[in-house]
């Protein structure tokens, strides 16, 4: 009588087989898993005893895959890869040192925190940081992670907040859109499509509106989920954007945007906090970057 316990190959013999059966070759399948290619050949023949099928057609050195051989590759294959992968969520799971969940919004986070990052760790090897890309007003929940750097005025009278940067507002054109159609005076801006990104911050509509300007006097463009795509929209010649300026260094030093200045006209400065609850201030990991990233921010520019 046949059992299932029977029919259930060992690891080796499988690990085998599938070897053999990606690479066509007993003697790669040998190198690929530290064995000897006897031990492969004889892996692979215990299988097939066991299974009463050839799984193998041997020509001299060469191997390929019976019609059988071929369906209990493709099966086992999965297999395989379910076991690795359940194998990994293990691995992956287990304590590793201290960790910090870090929400920030994506064009801070890849102008300015990015390039710096490697400092932190480099310092902390031991803390890992989870970042998470998020958009709108991230302060509001900390669902899934300890800490946020936000944008605001500095008034969350429930959180834990540092300021970190301070950043002034600039307009930004194309520099041969500008060149065509120059901004010398606050009308010149119905001659543009006016870009914006759908941020919880001051956009066009404020900014006019702190000038003591109707709005409707704006052509208003497209918007844009991202700031990162509102400054490629700006270079492509879409129209003028109004963003930060640190976030814009590299392209208006490489030459591919122009600043624009408009006499009198007051552009919204943004300033970046770094915030978490109370309840979160005890984390040695949360600390360790609080004392990082204010020496940071406070460095010269």
């Amino acid at each position: 009588m046949i059992t299932l316990r029977k029919l259930t190959p060992s690891m080796a013999q499988l690990l085998a087989f599938d070897a053999a059966a990606r690479l066509g070759s007993f003697t790669a399948a040998a190198n690929e898993l530290c064995l000897t290619q006897s031990a492969i050949s004889r892996h692979v023949q215990e299988l097939e005893g066991m299974l009463q099928a050839a799984l193998f057609e041997r020509k001299g050195p060469r191997i390929t895959l019976t019609p059988e051989g071929a369906r209990y590759a493709h099966s086992i294959s999965d297999a395989l890869t379910r076991i690795r992968r359940a194998s990994l969520d293990i691995y992956e799971s287990r304590p590793q040192g201290e960790s910090l969940r870090l929400a920030v919004l994506p064009i801070f986070s890849s102008k300015w925190l990015m390039p710096r990052l490697g400092e932190f760790q480099s310092r902390h090897p031991e803390i890992l940081i989870h970042l998470q890309s998020r958009t709108g007003a991230i302060e509001k929940s900390f669902q899934g992670v300890d800490a946020c750097i936000a944008v605001g005025d500095g008034h969350w009278p429930h959180l834990v907040g540092h300021h970190l940067i301070s950043t002034q507002g600039i307009i930004i054109g194309a520099p041969d859109l500008l060149a065509r159609r120059p901004l010398r005076r606050v009308a010149d801006l119905r001659q543009h499509q006016l870009l914006e990104a759908n941020t919880p911050t001051s956009g066009w509509r404020d900014c006019l509106l702190d000038n003591g300007l109707d709005p409707r006097i704006a052509r208003a463009g497209s918007r844009f989920e991202y700031t990162a795509h509102l400054i490629q929209a700006v270079i492509n010649g879409s129209g003028l954007g109004l963003v930060t300026d640190l976030f814009v260094q590299e392209e208006l030093r490489n030459g591919v945007l122009t600043a624009a200045s408009l006499p009198g006209f007051r552009l919204p400065a943004k300033h970046y906090h770094l915030l978490y609850p109370p309840e979160n201030a005890a984390s040695s990991a949360l600390q360790a970057f609080v004392a990082w990233v204010r020496e940071t921010a406070a460095r010269p520019a």
